[in-house]
């Protein structure tokens, strides 16, 4: 039986950069949810196959709140962090702030929880390192993604 590895949660924080132009916006000049949540994806995608180290897809994303409108112009700072690993999945947490470029103000305009899966060569779920909270914060939505798991 092979050790598996232990990592933790800043290990493999992604954060994205965005800057919001025309072609992502709808008519108002407001950035479009479905733009959004694509760059969203794509950087938990990036944090869950840095932490597993294997190509990793979508399983699915969950409590898409978004809470503010990001307008054109703004600076879109997506971070995408793990929350928890457990036998070939992981769940990874995504927030997202818009920044206003003239008056630097920040807000959070999205959260969300994706879940990935990791995959062998033969496309097949495989096992993932396990994951050590560090922090408070990281401990306690490390024993939140168990709950939001058993909901599913």
């Amino acid at each position: 039986m092979r050790k598996m590895k232990i990592k933790t949660p800043s290990e493999s924080e992604t954060v994205k950069t965005e800057v919001v132009f025309p072609n992502d916006t709808n008519p108002m000049g407001i950035l479009q949810g479905g733009h959004l949540v694509q760059w969203m994806d794509t950087t938990a995608a990036v944090c869950a196959q840095t932490h597993a180290g294997k190509i990793c897809v979508t399983a699915s994303i969950d409590s898409v709140n978004f809470k503010a409108p990001a307008k054109l112009g703004d600076i879109i700072i997506i971070k995408a962090k793990i929350t928890r690993a457990f036998t070939s999945s992981m769940e990874i947490f995504v927030q997202t702030h818009a920044r206003n470029v003239l008056s630097e103000k920040k807000n959070l305009i999205n959260e969300a929880y994706f879940t990935f899966v990791a995959l062998d060569n033969k496309a097949k779920p495989t096992t993932v390192p396990l994951l050590k909270p560090v922090t408070n914060d990281e401990s306690e939505q490390y024993k939140e993604a168990l709950t939001r798991k058993k909901k599913k």
